[in-house]
């Protein structure tokens, strides 16, 4: 029988995320410790330790497991307070994870009374009917648990401290040692660590660190409420490397409930498979945008409303949609489209992106230099179409526009094209974002901006760029060293030094990219299958 101690108290918002469902779990003003072996015995009040076996066999379930293994859906298990004005609480969990695209089943833990203006009351849920609904979830789901986020909101927005030392205590020496993230923003950092001083980025770095000697595997300090900055400045610490995640800060009065959304993200991409610093970067990005979309939203008359998190459902179009998101490994072998060339072969560039895709190509970029905008947005979406039934995704070269139009997978800038980060603003979180970049400086300042991964080069001298500055191996081997994003190695690159480039020894080097050694040949997917085999050669080699 499995055993599942759980606790609620005063605005704990935490997330406990099991593939399959995913769990999260905010719970509201009073704890209390429940034993569950399909009857209820209840004990004093205590800390939660949430005890679910790994296998399916310690919760009765009618799943078949052998069918549901091949039609596993992200599941998020959100067990919470509801908030009547929907801002905050279960609601912001619900919205979050269905604008994440996971399932999200609900245990009810208070029902509040609220809206803009504030709290006017709140009625706590039986224990035995908190514990019940709980166990009507997982005893008719597979339980892998996987991952524990936990957000401690014990703070009011009026500064009001919702948790007392007892509660404190519990936090630091229960709660903190069982998460695999905390995610506190600096007036809770603060209040964790004994009410030290929260005012710059240095004092966040130091609070993250304090933190994570608590116990949690890693520790997102959230400074969106820094004084005298003019972004929204969050520091991510994994226990070995410390992580500054900017992002523009939002006039807006319709902030209420960023911490539930942020949370509910983090937890939604740890669903969906992404690392903990990804899952993170996608939360911020779409906290960001969703923020941006509602800043002036008007809903109720208090000082703080809620924003729109179903901005996406304006633009989506369900027929280019790709199920999965941005892999560092799509970079191996990146194709970059050429009108000149497909014009000198008498090529459409449909045809030359439907044998790139063909011969082996795992990410394309459509670089159209000399195409009228409206020839270039209807080639996008053929294009688009193709690559998406190979699984493939489709970037535009410098061309927001274009992107936005034919709904592309995303977009690669230069350093003289849009910033990434305005780039980001108006594609959203979704979206990939490449940038090129030549030296270690550059690729530092990609990853500050939001991008997802950098184009290094040119590697060698070539044709298909003017005046372009080659940096050679050396050049390359430093940019990756310093790049905390994946890299993929362009210019120059073909059959004959391809397998050189891939063994310079370096992680985050994860494949190259090439225009005419494809698309300057009669015969592209022949190319395309050739070079595919030397790199991967290469890499196996190198690993």
């Amino acid at each position: 029988m499995a055993n599942a101690h759980f606790l609620a108290f005063n605005h704990l918002h935490l997330h406990l995320q099991i593939s399959s469902p995913l769990v999260s779990k905010r719970v509201i003003k009073r704890f209390w410790n429940c034993d569950i072996e399909y009857s209820t015995n209840y004990q004093r009040p205590g800390f939660l330790n949430m005890k679910l076996q790994a296998n399916g066999a310690s919760i009765p379930t009618s799943i078949n497991t052998a069918d549901s293994q091949h039609n596993k859906t992200p599941h998020v298990l959100t067990v919470a307070g509801s908030d009547s004005g929907a801002g905050a609480g279960i609601q912001a969990d619900l919205k979050a994870c269905a604008a994440r695209r996971v399932y999200c089943s609900t245990v009810i833990t208070a029902v509040t009374a609220q809206n803009t203006l504030g709290v006017q009351g709140v009625n706590i849920v039986p224990e035995e009917f908190v514990a019940q609904q709980l166990n009507s979830v997982l005893s008719d789901m597979h339980v892998d648990v996987a991952a524990l986020v936990v957000d401690p909101v014990m703070i009011s927005t009026s500064g009001d401290i919702l948790a007392g030392p007892s509660v404190l205590a519990g936090f630091r020496e229960e709660l903190l040692p069982m998460a695999d993230i905390v995610t506190p923003n600096i007036k809770e950092a603060s209040v964790l660590l004994g009410d030290v001083p929260m005012n710059s980025v240095s004092d966040m770095r130091a609070a993250a660190k304090l933190i994570h000697d608590l116990g949690p595997r890693s520790v997102l300090v959230k400074g969106g409420d820094l004084p005298n900055s003019s972004d929204a400045i969050d520091i991510f610490f994994d226990g070995e490397n410390f992580y500054e995640l900017r992002s523009r800060r939002v006039n807006t009065r319709n902030t209420h409930g960023t911490g539930c959304t942020m949370a509910s993200c983090i937890a939604a991409e740890l669903a969906k498979g992404s690392s903990m610093l990804s899952a993170v970067k996608i939360a911020k990005r779409f906290v960001e945008t969703a923020l941006d979309y509602s800043k002036d939203l008007a809903i109720g008359n208090g000082v703080q409303g809620p924003f729109d998190h179903f901005l996406a459902l304006k633009n989506i179009n369900q027929s280019s949609c790709r199920s999965d998101r941005f892999k560092p490994n799509d970079l191996f072998l990146y194709a970059v489209t050429d009108s000149r060339m497909n014009r000198k072969w008498g090529r459409s560039i449909a045809e030359a992106v439907k044998a790139a895709v063909e011969g082996g190509a795992t990410i394309v970029q459509l670089r159209e230099k000399d195409a009228e905008t409206k020839d270039f947005v209807d080639a996008a979406k053929v294009c688009l179409k193709i690559c998406h039934s190979y699984g493939v995704p489709l970037l535009i070269n410098d061309r927001i526009d274009v992107a936005l139009a034919c709904d592309a997978d995303g977009v690669h800038v230069g350093q003289s094209d849009m910033p990434v980060h305005l780039a980001r603003s108006l594609l959203g979180p979704e979206k990939i974002i490449g940038v090129s970049c030549k030296t270690p400086e550059q690729a530092q300042q990609a990853w500050v901006d939001g991008a997802d991964y950098i184009g290094s080069g040119g590697v060698y001298p070539t044709n298909t760029k003017e005046n372009n500055r080659t940096i050679g191996l050396g050049g390359l081997k430093e940019v990756c060293k310093a790049s905390k994003l994946p890299v993929v190695a362009i210019g120059g690159i073909g059959l004959s030094n391809a397998r050189a480039v891939m063994e310079i020894g370096v992680p985050s080097l994860k494949g190259v990219a090439v225009v005419s050694t494809l698309f300057d040949r009669e015969c592209i997917s022949t190319e395309t299958r050739n070079l595919h085999a030397v790199i991967s050669e290469a890499a196996l080699l190198t690993q």
